[in-house]
């Protein structure tokens, strides 16, 4: 079913949520509730935990992590909070209940954006759940940010950065190799129907709670997920492996032109799953469902 009102309306629930505990922490739960659910189906108990609440109105990142960076997004255009990328930051605190309904609202967004690609025949094309939560992270730059879409300045700075630890070529590419080796290992070694696709991705993303309270740990899930998808495209380790480190760099180039010069967060891993997953789709095309 592409579209369904109880699961509108839980979407805005999920988007409130995820701006209430902040952005970040909703999408180390996204992670956790993906490595539970992938447990699920690997024991034979079905998909339902990963559809309906991993990648649901409950913590799909395009329902979850759209909701909470646009509620931080406003927030900081209303002066509450002193920056509109820090998606670490709970916005409970501060205290002002339509935060957290822009929040819920952009939760709906992201659920009728993703409803919409489906129904337009892009889900075999690309991740539209990735491509979501990038178009609208761009919609709450539009709408509450100050700084323009796109930069023409490329160069990382001690100011202007995304991930300061991972930006050098040496860095991002030897994590995505070694990320991309891991995922397309799991995927291959379970298989999509039991939750092999997506086990890479959930470790990836909850690691991030070592992000949460300030260490230097790496941002892999566009790494991740991409090699997973590759990997079970063709059958092939090497192959995943490669388009893990495609993942990696479209990630640092997606955030160069994007997001490390704005001042609203727009996702660069969604981005880099997005990008490499459509690159993978056009040279492996899968069947329309």
């Amino acid at each position: 079913m592409l579209f369904d009102w109880t699961t509108l309306l839980a979407a805005f629930g999920g988007g409130l949520f995820a701006a209430a505990i902040g952005t970040l922490p909703s999408f180390v739960f996204t992670g956790v509730l993906v490595l539970v659910g992938a447990a699920v189906a690997a024991s034979g108990g079905g998909t339902e935990m990963l559809t309906h609440v991993a990648f649901g109105p409950v913590f799909g990142p395009h329902i979850a992590f759209g909701g909470g960076a646009a509620a931080t997004a406003y927030a900081h255009r209303r002066g509450l909070i002193p920056s509109g990328r820090d998606i670490a930051l709970p916005l409970m605190g501060v205290g002002r209940p339509e935060v957290l309904i822009i929040g819920g609202c952009f939760g709906m967004l992201g659920y009728l954006l993703n409803a919409g690609w489906q129904f337009a025949g892009l889900g075999p094309r690309t991740d539209t759940i990735a491509m979501t939560v990038v178009v609208s992270a761009m919609v709450a730059r539009l709408v509450f940010g100050r700084t323009p879409l796109a930069s023409r300045r490329f160069r990382p700075n001690e100011k202007s950065n995304w991930v300061r630890h991972q930006e050098r070529p040496t860095q991002f590419v030897t994590i995505g190799l070694g990320v991309g080796l891991l995922s397309a290992f799991v995927a291959l070694t379970f298989g999509a129907d039991r939750g092999g696709d997506v086990l890479g991705f959930g470790i990836a993303a909850a690691s991030l709670v070592f992000a949460q309270f300030g260490l230097k740990v790496p941002v892999t899930h566009h790494m991740a997920l991409p090699a997973a998808v590759a990997a079970l495209a063709t059958g092939d380790l090497v192959v995943g492996t490669t388009f893990g480190i495609v993942g990696a760099c479209a990630g640092e180039g997606f955030s160069r032109v994007f997001h490390q010069h704005g001042d609203t967060h727009i996702d660069p891993p969604a981005a880099g799953i997005a990008i490499t997953v459509a690159l993978i789709r056009i040279i492996w095309p899968v069947a329309p469902m």
